[in-house]
């Protein structure tokens, strides 16, 4: 009789120690749950970006390309000089997987130009965040500290009623194109010596480039935003008060962040740099770079 008693009394207990072990997961799935909403961040965990690397940049640049952005190397008589003024110098970084760039400088008869360029590679660490989308912001955060002035409105969308002695010629010479100051006309009576932070449209008075030339429109060279160029770019130009002229161009390609500046100072306050010119280098530099991601 003592047994018969036994027996249930194990029977019972391991009844419960079974019961311990599986309660609340009926189903037999409890076990294999993750923590709460981790099965869904994991199904909507964000793409990695396209680029694991960068390039070295003091080899993005061709030689030919410098020569055009800094003149004086070409006049450099001596060839060892030459050959390094080509090489540049790479910039500071503890991360060459995530940051790089490379600085030139050249002087010449006529003026001493610089040109950096910056490669920055994004990685996003939240999981709900992809890396592109985090390129973007910080793209997005340089765009707004370069203070873009807003498109000039084009003629037909301009309130109010046109002056009866403004033809349409003079109408389209006083395009707004106020820069980041926004003034429009002040420059004009400044000669150019107003804000050292105003935009190249600010300072078009001084430029002969950007005024005063047939065929040339101001409103074309103001800072602004660029398309054709990687998935988002913009274009700043400025113009401080002792003629330096300084042209960014920042485009993002992918989870990729590249920064050029390019800047020339005459060797005589006289003198202005063409913004025009200085444009159209930075932006072909640019080209090039973009299209050497996307092979």
């Amino acid at each position: 009789m003592q047994r018969k008693a036994y027996v249930p009394g194990v029977a019972a207990l391991l009844a419960a120690l079974l019961a311990g072990c599986t309660g609340g997961s009926p189903d037999g799935g409890g076990q294999d749950d993750p923590k709460p909403g981790g099965t869904t961040s994991t199904a909507a965990a964000a793409q990695p970006g396209k680029y694991r690397t960068l390039p070295e940049p003091c080899g993005a640049v061709s030689h030919s390309t410098l020569d055009s952005l800094l003149p004086g190397i070409k006049q450099l008589t001596d060839e060892e000089q030459r050959e390094k003024a080509y090489e540049g110098t790479a910039t500071v970084t503890y991360d060459t997987d995530r940051k790089v760039g490379c600085r030139w400088k050249a002087e010449s008869a006529t003026a001493t130009d610089h040109l950096l360029v910056d490669f920055e590679r994004v990685v996003s660490y939240d999981n709900a965040v992809s890396d592109d989308d985090r390129a973007e912001e910080i793209y997005g955060k340089k765009e707004v500290a370069a203070d873009l002035p807003a498109p000039a409105a084009s003629p037909s969308a301009t309130t109010g009623a046109p002056d009866a002695s403004e033809s349409p010629e003079s109408g389209s010479g006083s395009t707004p194109g106020a820069g980041k100051s926004g003034t429009s006309g002040a420059s004009d009576d400044a000669g150019g010596d107003g804000d050292s932070n105003s935009s190249a449209n600010a300072n078009s008075s001084t430029d002969p480039s950007a005024s005063g030339v047939p065929g040339s429109t101001p409103s074309a060279l103001q800072p602004r935003t660029l398309d054709g160029l990687g998935n988002t770019a913009f274009l700043d130009d400025a113009l401080n008060d002792s003629k330096q002229r300084t042209v960014t161009v920042v485009f993002r390609t992918s989870n990729v962040v590249v920064t050029i500046q390019y800047d020339e100072q005459p060797a005589t306050t006289t003198d202005v740099p063409s913004s025009e010119d200085m444009q159209d280098r930075a932006r072909k530099l640019a080209g090039q770079l973009a299209e050497s991601f996307s092979d």
